[in-house]
């Protein structure tokens, strides 16, 4: 299973996604940042198509991490619903929309066609809800699932 925040820059998603590995406190989660990928990559690329590459390799590197038994966490914008889904169609995926109507600094970075979720996914308004909050919410989600698939 592979949990993957997708939203604007500045919602909160990757600070969700440490909050979650956190609570979990497990060795088998890892986490994958789409700032952390890009400078390790050099790919500096903010095109649509360089968004693309981006997210396939994010998406390639979370698949083969759970082939070896960890558990993905990754925060990326990943724009592109049909990117999202593509990897819904190849794994159990839950897919944690992240969002804010507060102004937080990274406005500047915004993807004008970015493409929020319309099915399957989680949806987390940081606006008004505490770290814990949105955490709390998406655990209750991954555990229900994590418990549905041991059973099968």
């Amino acid at each position: 299973m592979i949990l993957w925040f997708t939203g604007q820059p500045g919602a909160g998603k990757t600070t969700l996604a440490l909050e979650v590995i956190k609570q979990l406190d497990h060795p088998k989660f890892v986490h994958v940042d789409g700032d952390d990928l890009r400078d390790l990559m050099g790919n500096k690329d903010y095109s649509k198509e360089g968004r693309i590459a981006n997210i396939r390799l994010a998406q390639n590197i979370a698949l083969f991490l759970e082939k070896k038994g960890f558990i993905p966490i990754a925060s990326f914008v990943s724009p592109y619903r049909y990117l999202r889904d593509e990897l819904k169609n190849k794994t159990d995926v839950i897919e944690i929309y992240v969002h804010t109507t507060d102004i937080r600094g990274k406005e500047d970075f915004f993807v004008k066609d970015y493409n929020p979720p319309k099915n399957n996914f989680i949806d987390i308004d940081t606006t008004h809800k505490t770290i814990k909050e949105s955490a709390d919410e998406i655990l209750d989600v991954y555990r229900k699932m994590a418990t549905m698939a041991q059973r099968s």
